[in-house]
């Protein structure tokens, strides 16, 4: 008859070594932690934006040669963004943003190209959102006030 080994040693388990267990631990922690770095948006290669002289090429050449801008300004639209950006994640923290650059294209009213201009993270600036609430008018319903409130509303 086989006896197990903790039968064998009068009922103890052999001891597992404490440091060797947070040694795991802590190994299993940092590789979850490690940061995932995501890329998004269209930047255009140099050699394409070599390509975009200003005052020789019109709005539908920059779109063949570049793409899709990322961006078209509000009003008017006589300026292109192209965005990218590289941002570095860790666990369930925030998204922090990395790298970051725009290159804006504006035209003239004949659709012909202006200027180019490159911009960094460097130039980005903070924006503060507000966050006061509109007030509305009406009734503040509770839960309970909702839940009684329709009895005797629907019928058959």
């Amino acid at each position: 008859m086989g006896l197990s080994r903790s039968a064998r040693q009068g009922g103890r388990r052999p001891r597992t070594s404490l440091a060797a267990v947070l040694v795991m631990i802590g190994a299993i922690g940092l590789g979850a932690c490690e940061g995932r770095l995501d890329t998004r948006g269209n930047l255009p290669d140099a050699e394409r934006l070599a390509e975009i002289v200003p005052g020789q090429i019109r709005q539908e050449q920059v779109a063949e040669v570049l793409g899709s801008p990322s961006h078209i300004a509000a009003f008017g639209g006589e300026t292109w963004y192209y965005v990218s950006q590289r941002t570095r994640t860790f666990a369930f923290f925030e998204p922090e943003v990395v790298d970051q650059r725009v290159v804006m294209v504006r035209f003239d009213e004949q659709g012909i190209v202006r200027a180019v201009d490159h911009m960094s993270l460097e130039d980005a600036n903070a924006v503060a959102l507000v966050e006061r609430e509109t007030p509305t008018t009406g009734t503040d319903f509770t839960i309970l006030d909702q839940l009684l409130g329709n009895i005797g509303r629907f019928q058959d």
